[in-house]
Formats: structure tokens, C-alpha cells, sequence
């Protein structure tokens, strides 16, 4: 028996450490070391090409990116399930794109569920989805003291790219990280994986503080792999990368597949002329170019790009130097920055547009489709566009003046057409594939514009439609485990007596609300909309806001924070009391070169200002004032209309709309100064503080005028408020754009 009970535990350890070193230290023995590696993709200068019958037949890449973020999780908790995934596929698949493409090392009910749609589809005789992996760099590690050589940086990078590989061949056991996923990983999923983009959107910081501080580390040469001698040493780390993650594919499980490494226009292979290069602080260029394949990499190598057609849209104030007569002659010289390796002047691969005026086929000017254009006459290997987009959030961050996308303030329409639109300029300009950034909306997300306005540690329990990177996605998560509390449609059947909160003879409001917004259903007997205008005081904060607003002459029982004014269809806004105003606490010296520290407002002050946000333009190339200050734009502008999906009219936008004596309105919680509403917190007096600190609140106090009957204090009503803290209600809804974009595709 004790012979039994020592052999059964030597076996138990044996196997232990079998396991231990196969599917998590990836130790293995190469059984068939003179074996063919095989690959099923290749490429030549710009086209990608897939084997299909044992021959290979040109592949656009039509893919969509996934994020990992669901409402009330962080993204790095990894809630989504696989039967959500397996959902997710189909209704990919249906809208015409043949490739996902994920971030870094998900939990393995992704992978399980890759498997198992595959599998499924492939019964069925049709066509698989496929797969574009990334190999993620952590942000803090990219973002710190650490340069592109510390261990932290590239032999993570190295090692990371290994776990892939291995988790995708179905061989791997890895534990949670920060920021990366973990599980056992049984499926093989190789098969439909066509090719790796490695790294993320370098840091242009890191990319010189690598180049400066090794200028002896500028070349690699690898078996896969190798730098030309015009290499930096930023490029020869990415080579090394590259050549390490095809060589361990090849030894352990003699496959290759398509291998690109990230980049964006921030580190883009191009020199600027100097004032946008300044204005920019274009520093660093990372150029695939310098990195080439031997022969012993028989599957292909891509130009892997984020696009968007507003950031940084160098090319906009290219044309605006050599047309606008604003512009001094001086600046229409074009002398280039030159910062790292000069030579790729920008100029010289736009000729054609320059000549016709940056117009595309439709006649208008598209310097997207221009840069675009650009990247493809320059590189000598496929370009991929593998992030392009625009967002639905309420919030905007960034314009397109040329064709109006813009990062953020666009319908969910807008939306679909927006992306059909950069998908043409794409495949004009002669790319190989792109993906649509992105599939689902993520509540956690931040935007710069915003993130000092909201509570960053409690994003993912509401969602900030102001925050315009919150809305890229085609799928959409809705408050309500079925449906929102309310649409603002006109159909008031879902209010009722308790609602009510000021309830004057012949006026009331109502009041409701959940994750997204705060609602209100204003009643007026007799409500004429070309004749009335309402005034709705708001009282958040009790210890500032004013009783009295200069511009309108009406006064108000408590002091009011901010005013909702209802002046027909074209003219409605939130307006706040300049104590209140964010913009000025926190920009005040971008948009009016002055320090609001210094000429403070007081706690009472009659003056209620337009609510407006900081938009990211290059207002000193724009205007050629380089004292200029920042653009900004209106937000608390309301916009009528119908914001219920279901109706035939829906504008996502709608912020209020009339019916009869009814006037529905919802405002995003932002929007009233609300820094995180699932807890209640809102922010306190700025001129204290020196900044946005939060307060409690647990009631509001609102009340109703109307043009008029604006004699006397308006009276103003106490609504009670409870945040619902980290249980989030939400349900899916494919976005407007979805089905654009699914019948596009279905039709070209």
C-alpha cells in the first residue's frame, strides 16, 4: 500500500510538473525539428492574400475591434461571458465584417467561444470569422520613467507575444495580470487567427527618450527579421519583437502568420513643415520601412495604422498654408522640422492632392482621404487602417471642419454614414483592410475634454454621454434591464402623479431617472411652442448659485446653479451661473489667456453663461494668431427631437420634444455638473477648492416660469435623489449605424 500511495504521488507530481512546464512555462520539446512551417497568408506590396483551395486569392481585411468592457465592470475584469461573445460573433458576421481584431490576451471564454461559433459556421459550410491579435503594452509602463529597453517595456513585450501565440494554439495556462486576461486555454483557434499587430499607440516621448538615450542600439538582424541601417533604436527594439514572436510560432508549432506593428499619425514616417510640427510637437517618427523580412518569413508583413478623420489631421493646416490668404508668406515657405531621420517630407507623397486641392471623388475637400493616400505612395507593403471611427456621444472633443465627422456630437445616422464614408476613402486610397473602432460602447472609457469633470475611479457605474470616447461603439448598452425609464418621444404614458415635483394650478414637472439621464416633463396648460419660453432653475449645490438672472430678468426662491431655458425648437439651452462653470475653473486660461484664480466670480453672481466644452483644433494655424486661444462649442445647446429607437424619426441626439400641452426633456448628468450620479456626488465650489472637488447631495430643487408670469420669486421644489451605487441596470441595442453599415456591406 505504501508502495501504491509513493508511486501514485510520484505519477500526481510528474504530471504536475509536466503541466507546470508545458502550458505555463511553455517548455516543450521540438519532436519534428526538420518539419515544414506552413502559413495560409501572405502579402506582397499591397495586397493581402489569403490560401483558399490551395491557391492563394486576395483578402480584404473587413474587420471590427472588441473591446472588453461592459456596463459596471472596469475592462480589466473581464465580465463578458461566452454566451455574450457567441451573440456578439453572429451579429458581426451578419453585418458583413469578416474580421475581429482584440487588444491583448482576453479570459478564455473568448477563446472558447471563438471556437465554438468556428466550429459551428464551419459545419455549416460557410465562411469563418477571423481573427487580428494584438500584443498589448501596459500604459503605465509605456507612460513612466521606463524607455522601449527596460525589461518592463520589451521583454514583457517579448514574452507577452509568446503567451499569445501559445494561448491561441490552445497550449497555455496563464494567471490574472494587470491589465491582461487569464484562464486555461484548450482551444486552438490558430487556424482562423491571420496575423498579430504588435505594440499600441506609441507614446511619441517614448519613442525619442528610447532613440536619444541608445543611439548605439540602432540595428537588428534576426532570422525573420532585420533593420535597415537608417533604423532607430526604437524601430530595431520593434524588430527584435517582431522576429522573436515568428520565430517561437515556427519552432513550436511551424506556422507563421501576418505581422504588423501599431502606429498612428502622432509617430507617423512623415516630416511636417515647421509650424505644424511645432504646434504638434511632431518628435518622433516610428518607420516600418526600416524594418524588412529574409526568406525565411514566407507569410506576409503589413503597415498597421490608426486613423481618424479629425486627429491630428496634419494635412488640414497644409492646405490652409497654401491657400488661405490669412496665412502671411513666411508661413507658406514649408520649411520642414526636422526631428528624427529627415527625408520623408509629407509634401512629397501629396503631391496629387496638393495639385487638386485636396478634393475627392465627391468634389469636396478630404484631406483623410489625402493623408490616406499619402501612407499608401509611401510604404512598400499593404497599409491596414486598423482603427477608424466616429462617436455618438453628446460630447465633442475634436471636428472635422472638411466633411463634418467629428469625434463625438454625431446621431447615431450620422454615425453609420460617417463610417461607410471613411471606409471609401480607405479602399480608394488603396488599403488592404481596415477595422471600425468599435464594436460595443465602453462606460468606463475617459476623454480629456471631460475626465477633470467626472469621478475617474466610478466611470463604469453610469454612463457620461458627454464623454464622447464612452460612444464609439455599433452596439449600444441602454439603461433598464429591458428598456430606459423614459423616451423623450412625446408618448408621456410613462409618467405618473408620483413623478410630479412642482404642481402649480395650471403648470407641473415631473422628474425621473437612471444611469444615462435626468428627466423632465414640463406641463403648461395652453403651451404654445412658437409663443412660450420656460425657465427651469435648478439648485444643486446648496452653498453657491445665484436668486436672480441679469439676462432675463426673473428671480428665484433659493439660488439657482443653472437655468433650462425652452425657446422653441432652434433656440433651448442650459445655461449655468458663471460660479458653476467648469470651463472656467478649469480652462479659463486656454480660452481666455487668463487665470480665473486671480479674478475670481462671486458666490451670488446674476450672470448665467452658455455651457460650453474645449474641443481639441489648432486654432494659432487656423486663424495664423499663434496668442489665439482654444475653440470651444456649445453643449448646453438642446437639440429637438425624437430619442426613442424605436420610432421612425429617432435622432439620438433629441434632447426634448413637444406634444400638446407637454414639453419632455432629458439632460446628461455632466451636463448639471454631476461627477458621478450613481453615488450622487456633484462638484463643489471651484474657488475653494482651486480645482473640482465633490460633495453629496441627496435632493435637487428645481421650479417652473413661463414667459409672462415671471413676476416674483420663482418658487423652487426639493426632488429627492438616490444613487444606486454599483448595481447598473442595461440591456443591448444594435445602433442605427449597424444596420447602415450591414446594408452597405451587404451591396459591395
Amino acid at each position: 500500500m505504501k508502495k501504491f500511495i509513493i508511486t501514485a504521488c510520484v505519477i500526481v507530481l510528474l504530471l504536475f510538473a509536466w503541466n507546470m512546464s508545458y502550458y505555463q512555462l511553455g517548455i516543450y520539446i521540438d519532436l519534428k525539428p526538420d518539419a515544414p512551417v506552413t502559413t495560409f497568408m501572405k502579402t506582397d506590396s499591397d495586397k493581402i492574400y489569403m490560401k483558399q483551395d490551395e491557391e492563394y486569392e486576395p483578402f480584404e481585411i473587413r474587420g471590427v475591434n472588441m473591446g472588453v468592457g461592459i456596463p459596471g465592470e472596469w475592462a480589466t475584469d473581464y465580465a463578458i461571458d461566452k454566451e455574450t461573445y457567441l451573440r456578439w460573433f453572429g451579429y458581426i458576421q451578419e453585418m458583413g465584417a469578416n474580421t475581429i481584431r482584440v487588444y491583448t490576451i482576453l479570459h478564455n471564454d473568448f477563446y472558447d467561444a471563438f471556437y465554438e461559433y468556428n466550429s459551428q459556421i464551419e459545419e455549416l459550410g460557410e465562411e469563418p470569422l477571423w481573427l487580428i491579435h494584438g500584443v498589448w503594452v501596459n500604459d503605465y509602463v509605456q507612460n513612466s520613467h521606463r524607455d522601449a529597453y527596460d525589461d518592463d517595456f520589451r521583454q514583457t513585450l517579448i514574452n507577452d507575444c509568446k503567451t499569445v501565440v501559445d494561448i491561441l494554439h490552445g497550449k497555455k495556462n496563464f494567471n490574472l495580470g494587470y491589465g491582461i486576461g487569464s484562464g486555461t486555454y484548450r482551444k486552438d483557434v490558430s487556424k482562423w487567427v491571420i496575423g498579430y499587430i504588435l505594440g499600441v499607440e506609441w507614446e511619441d516621448v517614448t519613442v525619442t527618450y528610447t532613440n536619444n538615450k541608445y543611439p548605439e542600439r540602432n540595428s537588428y538582424k534576426g532570422t525573420y527579421m532585420y533593420t535597415t541601417e537608417d533604423a532607430s533604436p526604437f524601430e530595431a527594439m520593434l524588430c527584435e519583437v517582431g522576429d522573436k514572436i515568428i520565430e517561437y510560432e515556427s519552432n513550436r508549432y511551424k506556422e507563421q502568420r501576418l505581422v504588423a506593428f501599431s502606429n498612428w499619425p502622432t509617430t507617423d514616417p512623415f516630416d511636417y513643415p515647421s509650424d505644424i510640427a511645432l504646434f504638434f510637437m511632431k518628435c518622433a517618427k516610428v518607420d516600418v520601412e526600416h524594418i524588412k523580412t529574409t526568406d525565411a518569413f514566407i507569410s506576409g508583413y503589413f503597415a498597421s495604422y490608426h486613423v481618424y478623420p479629425y486627429y491630428p489631421d496634419y494635412l488640414n493646416y497644409i492646405y490652409i498654408d497654401k491657400d488661405d490668404d490669412i496665412v502671411d508668406e513666411e508661413r507658406k515657405s514649408y520649411e520642414v522640422y526636422e526631428i528624427v531621420t529627415p527625408g520623408n517630407f509629407i509634401n512629397d507623397y501629396i503631391t496629387e492632392s496638393i495639385e487638386n486641392g485636396f478634393t475627392d471623388s465627391k468634389g469636396r475637400v478630404n484631406t483623410y482621404y489625402a493623408y490616406l493616400k499619402a501612407l499608401n505612395n509611401y510604404h512598400t507593403i499593404p497599409v491596414v487602417i486598423s482603427e477608424y471611427g466616429v462617436s455618438t456621444g453628446r460630447g465633442m472633443a475634436q471636428r472635422d471642419y472638411n466633411t463634418g465627422r467629428n469625434q463625438g456630437n454625431m446621431s447615431e445616422d450620422e454615425q453609420g454614414q460617417a463610417i461607410i464614408e471613411c471606409y471609401e476613402d480607405i479602399i480608394n486610397a488603396g488599403c488592404a483592410g481596415s477595422c471600425v473602432f468599435t464594436w460595443q460602447d465602453e462606460w468606463f472609457k475617459r476623454t480629456w475634454n471631460t475626465m477633470h469633470a467626472v469621478d475617474l475611479e466610478n466611470t463604469p457605474y453610469w454612463s457620461d454621454y458627454q464623454t464622447n470616447e464612452q460612444y464609439f461603439g455599433l452596439l449600444a448598452f441602454d439603461p433598464g434591464e429591458t428598456e430606459s425609464v423614459c423616451y423623450v418621444d412625446g408618448d408621456i404614458s410613462e409618467w405618473n402623479e408620483e413623478d410630479i415635483v412642482v404642481d402649480n394650478e395650471s403648470r407641473s414637472v415631473s422628474m425621473k431617472y437612471d444611469e444615462k439621464f435626468i428627466y423632465f416633463l414640463i406641463k403648461k396648460d395652453g403651451f404654445s411652442s412658437d409663443e412660450d419660453i420656460i425657465y427651469i432653475p435648478i439648485d444643486t449645490n446648496p452653498d453657491i448659485g445665484s436668486t436672480y438672472c441679469d439676462e432675463y430678468n426673473i428671480s428665484f426662491e433659493r439660488g439657482a446653479d443653472f437655468l433650462i431655458v425652452i425657446d422653441g425648437k432652434e433656440n433651448s439651452r442650459v445655461l449655468v451661473q458663471e460660479r458653476n462653470e467648469v470651463l472656467r475653473a478649469m480652462f479659463y486660461h486656454e480660452t481666455q489667456g487668463m487665470d480665473p484664480y486671480i479674478d475670481t466670480i462671486d458666490e451670488d453672481v446674476p450672470i448665467f453663461k452658455p455651457i460650453s466644452l474645449m474641443l481639441q483644433t489648432a486654432t494659432p494655424l487656423l486663424s495664423g494668431d499663434w496668442e489665439a486661444n482654444a475653440e470651444t462649442y456649445e453643449t448646453g445647446l438642446l437639440q429637438y427631437g425624437n430619442s426613442n429607437p424605436s420610432s421612425d424619426d429617432f435622432n439620438s441626439l433629441a434632447d426634448f420634444t413637444f406634444s400638446g400641452d407637454y414639453i419632455e426633456l432629458k439632460l446628461p448628468w455632466q451636463l448639471l455638473n454631476f461627477s458621478n450620479p450613481s453615488e450622487m456626488m456633484i462638484h463643489d465650489d471651484y474657488y475653494i477648492h482651486y480645482g473640482v472637488e465633490y460633495i453629496h447631495i441627496d435632493e435637487m430643487y428645481i421650479g417652473a416660469a413661463f414667459s409672462g408670469n415671471t413676476e416674483g420669486r420663482i418658487s423652487m421644489y426639493a426632488y429627492p435623489l438616490e444613487g444606486w451605487g454599483k448595481e447598473v441596470t442595461y440591456h443591448e441595442r444594435l445602433k442605427e449605424s449597424y444596420y447602415i453599415l450591414k446594408d452597405y456591406w451587404s451591396s459591395h
